[in-house]
């Protein structure tokens, strides 16, 4: 019965493994070290904006950059290849201004549950956008989950379910 311990210590080594491969190559990095192609990039893009931050992340080879910046009183980030390519745009909304097909989805699949963070999320593969909402969640049990939300109404994706 003693390799019941030791195999549940192996599983846990593993994913402490992979969780630590998974976060380890994201790092914050000064505005003034991100190469002058990601910059010019985000500043064509939200030309009045104020640049809050950045962080650069190496994932199998690839290098990404997100850069946080205010733009017109919202927050805003910008995920962005090390060559400047805008890949994706995560901005910040209050929860009256979801569609109203995403409100009435998100009340019927968590009733009484109240909205902390909404965000439009705007994906990029070369010259075609789409756009789907992220919401943060808390349930009625207290739970904490991620939520995103087709403009339809269309759940696609949860994750979560800690307490807050």
């Amino acid at each position: 019965m003693r390799s019941v311990p030791f195999a549940r210590a192996g599983v846990l080594m593993g994913l402490l493994a992979l969780v630590s491969v998974a976060f380890a190559d994201e790092v914050k990095v000064e505005l003034k070290d991100v190469p002058k192609a990601v910059l010019d990039a985000v500043k064509a893009k939200f030309p009045k904006a104020q640049l809050t931050g950045a962080v650069k992340e190496t994932e199998e080879g690839k290098t990404t950059y997100e850069i946080a910046l205010k733009d017109k009183g919202q927050k805003v980030d910008v995920a962005l290849t090390a060559d400047g390519k805008i890949t994706e745009i995560e901005t910040e909304i209050a929860a009256k201004d979801l569609p109203e097909a995403v409100s009435s989805a998100l009340e019927a699949k968590y009733p009484k549950a109240a909205i902390k963070k909404a965000e439009v999320i705007t994906e990029i593969d070369g010259a075609k956008e789409s756009k789907n909402y992220e919401v943060v969640v808390v349930t009625e049990g207290k739970k904490s989950l991620e939520v995103k939300v087709s403009p339809e109404g269309k759940i696609l994706k949860e994750e979560g379910g800690g307490e807050d």
